[in-house]
């Protein structure tokens, strides 16, 4: 399958190969997010070596990269014996000449758990030998707490060496949808609301299939990967990886209040604000408070949700079915997506409407930042605002099989009187995102008006 995207990341990296200078650049991120190909698209058209490392003990990770760059540099002597410690390894790559040179060492933290002393090791290796080189040096790892403690952090190993970092974000909404180009906007929401941006399990998704039996087939099926994967992510990233299950099942079970996560769990509170930061470190859950207000950071309002479309859909439908799973029962959980799945499907609509947004600003202004907004009993799905215009806009996301009306309309207008944002001298926008279209009237209004703007699906309505 072709590669898809990445074009910001791979001209990033490209512009520090171009430099002809020594390079140590960092990429994490979470498992499956696509760091490998990322990095095996930058390396394939370059003088480059690519490692693996793994879980064996270090002697053996010598021996193998021993053949790996053995092997490069048609080294007979090297690829039989391998490399005797890492500084070994350093000084025979310095030893090569000065000529441009990309070397990725992928699962770096794997390197870390067998020898607790590499990052250091590492260190001293490129301040004596490669630092004034023109090696591109990547080192790539899936922990995200390793990679920062071990590369990123003031105190780790390799701080202050890194020349860049690409922390590899899932892929956005519309770059998800080219795995499945022959799928309709709506057909494909349903995956979406499934594998997030994350191209492996993408690839895992039949597009001859419906979702329900991409569903039964790729992820209830207990011999499939995805069956526990959320399990097997926890285990490799978090040491106490029960009480973590805990907490995400609250979350993504509606509670959303770190009180409510407390009454639910029945954990303490300083392990739970423990818990919740380092989740939030991990790109599992974030903390939400209204997009307007002006010290996010030191708000009271703040809404804890799972950040994961995966994480949210495998705590809804298969961590609460494990013993129905195992032996093949899925009536009854389909039974529960029957019932369900479109309120899990319309939340995910609404990130989805926060992301295409930004293609209307044409109709709208230069958008700083967008995000929802709530008070007491009142709930806006979008705002967007723009400090430096004055300008703010104000959104609803429909996912339902009626068209919407001005009625719809009509309610936006009534809650946004009740956002105090700017009231005085702001110039207001309406914006509504419908899965089934607009009401004759609707569409009417937005013609009379020249601060609504309607979307159908993801298609702007001129």
């Amino acid at each position: 399958m072709k590669f898809i995207n990445r074009t910001k990341e791979l001209a990033a990296l490209n512009e520090k190969w171009e430099a002809k200078t020594s390079q140590l650049f960092i990429i994490y991120g979470k498992r499956r997010v696509g760091k490998t190909e990322l990095v095996k698209q930058f390396l394939k058209d370059k003088p480059s070596i690519y490692f693996l490392a793994d879980k064996r003990n270090h002697i053996d990770q010598l021996k193998e990269l021993g053949r790996v760059i053995g092997s490069y540099f048609d080294d007979k002597i090297l690829v039989k014996n391998g490399f005797q410690d890492w500084l070994g390894f350093f000084e025979y790559i310095s030893s090569k000449g000065n000529t441009p040179l990309a070397i990725a060492i992928d699962e770096y933290p794997y390197l870390v758990e067998t020898d607790s002393a590499v990052s250091s090791v590492f260190q001293k290796g490129w301040d004596q030998y490669l630092k004034n080189s023109k090696v591109f040096f990547v080192l790539l790892g899936s922990s995200i707490a390793m990679m920062e403690s071990e590369t990123l952090i003031h105190g780790s190993p390799l701080f202050g060496r890194r020349t860049g970092q690409i922390f590899v974000n899932p892929m956005t909404f519309a770059n998800s949808w080219k795995f499945f180009p022959k799928k309709s906007f709506a057909e494909f929401m349903g995956a979406y609301s499934i594998t997030d941006g994350m191209p492996s399990y993408l690839l895992q998704f039949d597009a001859d299939k419906t979702i329900k039996e991409n569903i039964e087939k790729k992820i209830f099926a207990p011999t499939e990967f995805l069956h526990n994967e959320v399990e097997f992510m926890l285990k490799e990233e978090l040491r106490e990886p029960k009480n973590y299950l805990a907490i995400l099942k609250s979350i993504s079970w509606g509670k959303r209040k770190f009180g409510e996560i407390v009454n639910d769990t029945g954990l303490q509170k300083n392990i739970i604000t423990k818990y919740l930061n380092t989740l939030e470190r991990l790109h599992l859950i974030e903390k939400e408070v209204p997009v307007t207000e002006e010290k996010p950071e030191k708000s009271r309002k703040g809404l804890y949700k799972i950040s994961d479309n995966f994480f949210r859909f495998w705590f809804q439908y298969v961590f609460p079915f494990k013993s129905d799973l195992e032996i093949g029962r899925y009536v009854h959980v389909f039974d529960q997506l029957d019932r369900s799945f479109g309120a899990l499907e319309s939340l995910v609509y609404e990130s989805v409407c926060q992301e295409l947004i930004f293609d209307f600003e044409r109709r709208l202004f230069a958008i700083e930042r967008v995000g929802r907004w709530w008070a007491p009993n009142k709930e806006i799905d979008i705002v967007g605002i723009s400090e430096r215009e004055q300008k703010i806009v104000f959104g609803e996301c429909k996912w339902s099989s009626k068209a919407v009306g001005t009625n719809i309309f009509f309610d936006l207008q009534a809650k946004a009187k009740n956002v105090q944002w700017r009231k005085d001298k702001r110039k207001e926008f309406f914006i509504l995102f419908s899965k089934s279209g607009f009401t004759a009237n609707m569409i009417k209004l937005a013609k009379e008006k020249d601060n609504i703007v309607l979307v159908d699906k993801n298609k702007l309505m001129d």
